[in-house]
């Protein structure tokens, strides 16, 4: 009997889960539609601006060509949608599919007045925008703009990085603005993309970026005592052997993890000083975490 409660009380968890992460994707990708389609209108278009990556060839296109920017938006994506449906899944090509359909109605229906003539404004905040618009979306598992999808593709099957296949598409990208269009623009477009970048940086990472701590140290104990009770935070012991000079010989030592935000680690490396001064201590990036004893992050 117990038993059978417990698979219902399960079953009702996973259900509520589900229902909520499907209620806050609408919701990220809702507003990401609405903050990309102001860039758009009240920024961008009407100055003649684009950014980096699909977006910004719908855009350089929409000044070459004819073509209303809804379309474009729409062509250009769909071979992006489609990797994505290969890739990864049917839901985030459907997801991905409403949010660019939705995005074009509103850029193609909506009018907003020019916000400011000054193009070192419209660059940075036209950016910001735009960059919220993309980064909103991803957060709600879908894109507006799916190069990122193509450049998966493209570093499973070349030595290039998804990075280095991003900032080469976009160095292209910019060298036909400027050929095309004309210096000036491709530079401020420029200036448009490192906004948008960091902007989607920021929605996806957060502001408390992780750091990984690894120490290894003959005080290991202590230092696990500090970080866990004085500073909160959880710490994972491993055994390890030392493997050169005197530490071979002492086979039974820990190594000692923990994850801070990058805020709290100038605080745990002063403690770890305290204890052990020649402490060995290693730190590297993390992107996200789950559980455990780290704040959450906003928006998660």
């Amino acid at each position: 009997m117990a038993k059978g409660i417990l698979k219902v009380t399960d079953k009702n968890w996973v259900q509520q889960v589900t229902t909520w992460r499907q209620i806050k994707d609408v919701i990220f990708i809702g507003i990401g539609v609405i903050m990309a389609s102001i860039g758009l209108k009240g920024f961008l278009l009407p100055n003649g601006f684009f950014d980096g990556g699909a977006m910004g060839v719908s855009l350089l296109l929409e000044i070459l060509t004819p073509l209303d920017l809804s379309y474009l938006i729409i062509l250009v994506n769909i071979p992006f949608i489609y990797l994505g449906y290969k890739q990864l899944n049917l839901r985030f090509a459907l997801k991905s599919t409403l949010a660019i359909f939705a995005l074009a109605l509103l850029v193609h229906y909506i009018q907003l007045p020019t916000i400011t003539a000054d193009k070192l404004l419209i660059a940075v905040f036209g950016g910001f925008f735009l960059g919220s618009g993309i980064g909103f979306a991803i957060r709600g598992g879908a894109v507006i703009d799916g190069t990122e999808v193509l450049a998966i593709q493209v570093s499973r099957k070349s030595s290039l990085t998804v990075g280095d296949f991003i900032t080469v598409f976009n160095v292209c990208l910019f060298l036909v603005a400027a050929l095309m269009v004309n210096l000036e623009t491709a530079m401020y477009s420029m200036l448009t993309y490192f906004s948008a970048s960091r902007t989607v940086d920021f929605l996806i990472n957060g502001v408390e970026e992780y750091i990984g701590v690894m120490i290894i140290s003959d005080f290991s104990d202590d230092i696990k005592t500090k970080i866990t009770y004085d500073l909160g935070r959880g710490v994972t012991a491993f055994k390890a052997d030392g493997g050169f000079g005197e530490k071979a010989k002492n086979p039974d030592r820990n190594v000692l993890f923990c994850v801070v935000t990058r805020l709290e680690v100038t605080r745990v490396l002063t403690e770890i000083d305290k204890i052990d001064p020649k402490a060995f201590v290693i730190q590297y990036p993390i992107k996200d975490t789950k559980g455990g004893m780290i704040k959450k992050r906003p928006l998660h």
